[in-house]
């Protein structure tokens, strides 16, 4: 089949949901009263939902069997030791902590990390600094609530939606040394390389910076964590991008990449393709220490350690799914549905960033020039998105980005991006061909579309809940 010009889904559709179709005077209603929010609106009243990828896909036939074994004992459970069994195969790491989800993880490793170097150094947490490739939301939000200030070190290409470069998601590797010099290692307490890097367009991260990155660490003596969430889209890009891996299998480059890292947090919604789920784990004996400080923390924040915040049967059904979704052709499918997407809108004059893993990522700066990044770009494309089309998506700029906690200043976003986030095995081309048809109507409206302002801002994660108002002209 590799001569045909387009390969429809490599899977079959045995289970339909329903959806709603809506008037544009009822969208326009319910957008104003979810305070031109999307994150507020109800699924009900949205035709395709574009939001996350996170829990939001189909599983697959032996995931959904693997429930039924689930063992439901409190304590020592074999669905937990399947579990464990499958992340040592995998990644090989040796200790493993299940969580509710990937913010599950980040709520007991955060606050374990900068607690012991605050221990061990004597230091003032308000003066730790901690380092990633590029943070996304909950990451930076629980560094911050635990006193630490974040960094991005990213390279120029990243933002740089007219540029095509294979790997943007990887670390400026200057920035990154300079930086922790700069503050003192001791006031480091971990690096976060996130991939593949979701703020920065999905965009993927080598192995050449991953294994020069952990070289750095060590010299100073930070641990690393491997933000994973999308850990299977990195690797097949790594597989496609990177020569020295092009005969290497998804599998063989996964565990070789963890060798680049000292603990992964991981939400299991994505890649591993659960609707609940994520894992905390820990590479070897040098952080035995910090996973029984963890595994203490978990009983009061998660649960029991064997099962921490996941059924038996949940964790069965994760152990398949870490599996399932490193299969090569269901990878390759993925990522050509994203490139059929960013192709589509950029035929029509919208400027994307190249594409990566999971979402089309829209230049909504570009598109909308003349609303100022304090009045949310993005935010209000998404809006005017669902206006149009019922089409929900979610801003990755400057509403996301949040304030600088210390100074109450609006944080420097590098880009304007609204995020058309790809359920798994959920959405057909049809479905992406009505996407493109939506935005040739919105950018036809573009120059009336207007900024936002807000009516109530929570001080942290405030995407989540904040209600909004269109600036008046």
């Amino acid at each position: 089949m590799e001569n045909f010009k387009h390969l429809p889904e490599p899977f079959r559709i045995r289970v339909i949901e329903p959806v709603k179709r809506t008037t544009r005077e009822y969208r326009e209603e319910a957008i104003l009263k979810s305070g031109m929010n999307p994150f507020l609106l109800d699924s009900k009243d949205v035709f395709i939902d574009l939001l996350t990828d996170s829990g939001t896909g189909a599983v697959t036939q032996d995931m959904q069997a693997a429930m039924l074994r689930g063992d439901e004992a409190y304590s020592g459970s074999r669905s937990y030791y399947a579990l464990a069994n499958a992340v040592k195969e995998i990644f090989g790491y040796e200790y493993t902590i299940p969580t509710h989800q990937g913010r599950g993880a980040e709520q007991i490793y955060i606050p374990v990390l900068i607690a012991k170097r605050e221990r061990e150094k004597g230091l003032d947490r308000r003066k730790m600094v901690v380092f990633s490739n590029y943070f996304f939301d909950t990451t930076q939000g629980h560094s911050q609530i635990n006193g630490a200030t974040v960094r991005n070190v990213y390279i120029k290409e990243a933002f740089d939606t007219s540029v095509k470069y294979p790997f943007k998601g990887n670390f400026d590797l200057e920035k990154l040394e300079q930086g922790i010099q700069e503050v003192g290692a001791n006031n480091v307490p971990y690096i976060v390389c996130t991939i593949t890097c979701n703020s920065a367009g999905g965009q993927p991260v080598s192995i050449a910076n991953l294994k020069a990155m952990y070289e750095i660490a060590r010299k100073y003596d930070i641990p690393v964590i491997m933000d994973s969430a999308r850990f299977a889209e990195n690797a097949y890009f790594i597989q496609q991008r990177e020569a020295a891996y092009q005969d290497w299998t998804i599998e063989q480059i996964t565990y070789e990449s963890y060798r680049y890292a000292d603990c992964l947090a991981m939400s299991a919604k994505k890649d591993a393709m659960v609707p609940m789920g994520g894992i905390l784990a820990f590479k070897d004996q040098s952080m035995e220490e910090v996973y029984h400080e963890c595994r203490t923390l978990c009983v009061a924040q998660e649960g029991f350690p064997t099962y921490g915040g996941l059924e038996g049967g949940a964790m069965e059904r994760l152990a398949i799914g870490l599996r399932d979704g490193m299969r090569q052709e269901w990878l390759a499918y993925r990522i050509a549905q994203i490139e059929y997407l960013v192709a589509g809108l950029e035929r029509i004059g919208v400027a994307c960033q190249q594409p990566g893993g999971h979402a089309a990522f829209v230049d909504a700066g570009k598109l909308l020039p003349h609303i100022p990044p304090e009045q949310f770009p993005a935010q209000a494309l998404s809006c005017e998105l669902y206006k149009v089309a019922g089409i929900r998506a979610v801003e990755i700029g400057s509403f996301l980005l949040g304030r600088d906690p210390k100074t109450g200043q609006q944080l420097p976003c590098p880009a304007e991006l609204l995020r058309l986030t790809i359920p798994r095995a959920t959405y057909t081309q049809t479905h992406m061909d009505f996407i493109i048809e939506a935005f040739q109507k919105v950018k036809e409206n573009a120059a009336n579309i207007k900024g936002l302002t807000f009516t109530y801002e929570p001080k942290v994660l405030r995407h989540f809940t904040a209600r909004l108002k269109e600036v008046e002209s």
